[in-house]
């Protein structure tokens, strides 16, 4: 059965160097549990490497609300879950195991993990980012619980409450025009005394009437027992420090693209992200990038769940060297067979 890990008579893994699966997934959040969905239901020998736990960032989000067909949300680690049952349910095979090191240029390309050497005729690198934290102490502890990296995912907890927005570029400012449209109040700290946001977030801040800033100021402490109750800031010109209270605060100081095993092999971005248009194609005949490592105008669990079908629509032409939607056959000129 396709994507099955077995032991055939001899005592070998199906995954041994001569075994060369049609797709290796590196992620196993929903860009690459939807990747390895439709891919298993194409007929695709499809493995998934995944070293933590299904979902990715959005297992450690208490609800998601945003994601169609759930309509009282549903616990990110759960839905990762399912994403993952449903995806192995048409034969595709996760593997608990760290991809280490990546050899992605060729025919097959290579992946080297934890766990022994993957073969593979197509890499989809679903590998996601990671929010920039503060570096408090209690930051982690607290997650969840008053501190947030996402406002599009859980500002509505605080509908009609007070809030902390953590940051000064287009991320902080477009999570605090969103919230001041759920919270009775938004304090936006920025440690400088202007916005780096576009102008064109800027102006409908600045005329918000639940928004206000506290500029030249950083989050030296996050206060409270059970959860957060308030933020300790201090003045980076005068040195004051003085307590603000808040029911949650949210982190938007930027993200960190998990590009590390791509770098070298694949041109990444200013910021790291892994260039890659809609099609989710790289530089790499055969290497597809999806999620938020890819770079993207929004990264969300469903953009990242489009992408992963996206990529295994142009990984079956690839494979069978159909060109890139011309309908003439063959390979593709700009994404040749190497």
């Amino acid at each position: 059965m396709p994507g099955l890990n077995r032991i055939d008579d001899m005592g070998k893994r199906d995954d041994a160097p001569e075994h060369v699966y049609d797709m290796i997934i590196v992620g196993g959040g929903p860009g690459g549990y939807t990747a390895a969905l439709y891919a298993a239901r194409a007929g695709l020998d499809v493995i998934l490497l995944e070293r933590l736990a299904a979902g990715g960032q959005m297992a450690l989000t208490e609800r998601v609300d945003n994601y169609p067909g759930f309509d009282e949300g549903i616990n990110g680690y759960e839905l990762g879950e399912r994403m993952r049952r449903g995806a192995e349910r048409f034969g595709a095979n996760t593997r608990m195991a760290e991809a280490k090191a990546l050899t992605l240029a060729g025919v097959v390309k290579r992946v080297e993990t934890s766990d022994g050497t993957l073969l593979g005729r197509t890499i989809v690198l679903a590998t996601g980012a990671v929010p920039r934290e503060l570096g408090l102490a209690r930051e982690r502890e607290l997650t969840g619980k008053g501190v947030h990296y996402c406002a599009a995912c859980d500002g509505m907890f605080y509908r009609g409450k007070t809030v902390a927005v953590v940051g000064g570029g287009n991320s902080a400012a477009e999570d605090a025009l969103l919230l001041s449209r759920i919270c009775r109040r938004v304090i936006l700290i920025h440690r400088r005394d202007i916005l780096r946001a576009e102008k064109i977030y800027q102006a409908p801040l600045m005329e918000a009437e639940n928004v206000e800033f506290c500029w030249d100021s950083v989050v030296t402490e996050l206060l409270g027992e059970n959860g957060l109750r308030a933020v300790r800031l201090r003045n980076v010109r005068t040195g004051e420090e003085r307590e603000a209270a808040c029911d949650g605060v949210f982190v938007s100081i930027g993200r960190k693209p998990a590009s590390g095993l791509a770098n070298g092999q694949l041109q990444l971005d200013p910021a790291g992200y892994i260039p890659a248009d809609e099609s989710t194609r790289t530089a790499i005949p055969g290497v597809f990038a999806v999620g938020d490592v890819r770079v993207k105008a929004l990264r969300q669990v469903v953009t990242a769940s489009a992408d992963g079908a996206t990529a295994v629509h142009y990984a079956e032409q690839y494979l069978t060297g159909e060109t890139c939607g011309t309908g003439k056959g063959g390979p593709c000129p700009a994404h040749p067979l190497v």
